[in-house]
């Protein structure tokens, strides 16, 4: 899907679950004049597909998303060793996302309300092998680590949705008290009463 109108344009693919939103976002990018939008996906999904299959210059994704988060898909792009650099752009000014983020390969984390311009220059920026993150979210990401293992983080999430240990236990491939010790685990490092307020406290900071 090549724009003829805009040859060696920076060749971009986006995703955001809110199709307004998305609109929004690639009638912004289609206005410059050397960026244009290749791919559209809804999930997290669909854009892994998207980029395997377009090949873009750069991958824009928010975080919340069906199937699979902009996270977990900036991830997977990682491990498949895929040649493009991704851009979180979020709602979510929080330190825990931030480093989950550049954790997972991102070379940006932008702020639904900057100014659209700034988005532009991120693309043109990350190309050239910069990082684009605000520095004072960029500051507080180091200051205080995610305390929580991968597998207690994906269990405490499982858990703040209100699945009980068994059904955890069953979509995971794990024991129930295997269950029960992450959940245990993750309840004390986070200082936490319960499993409710585990996640409450997980997800506030960014690390779910």
């Amino acid at each position: 899907m090549t724009d003829t109108r805009k040859p060696n344009a920076i060749r971009v693919v986006l995703a955001e679950d809110q199709a307004m939103v998305l609109g929004a976002l690639a009638a912004l990018l289609e206005i410059e004049k050397d960026i244009t939008v290749v791919a559209q996906a809804r999930n997290g999904k669909e854009a892994i597909d998207a980029v395997l299959e377009h090949k873009p210059d750069v991958f824009i994704t928010d975080i919340e998303m069906p199937e699979m988060s902009g996270l977990e898909a900036a991830q997977e792009l990682k491990r498949r060793q895929a040649p493009v650099r991704t851009i979180i752009l979020t709602t979510f000014a929080r330190a825990g996302y931030l480093r989950r983020a550049l954790d997972s390969g991102a070379s940006g984390y932008l702020l639904k309300d900057k100014p659209a311009g700034e988005l532009a220059d991120a693309v043109r920026r990350v190309l050239q092998g910069l990082r684009v993150v605000d520095p004072e979210l960029a500051a507080e990401a180091w200051s205080e680590p995610d305390p929580l293992t991968d597998r207690e983080r994906t269990v405490v999430r499982l858990a703040g949705e209100g699945m009980t240990s068994y059904e955890i236990s069953e979509k995971l491939g794990l024991s129930e008290g295997t269950v029960r010790n992450y959940l245990s685990e993750a309840i004390s490092k986070l200082g936490a009463a319960n499993r409710v307020e585990a996640a409450r406290i997980a997800r506030a900071k960014g690390w779910l």
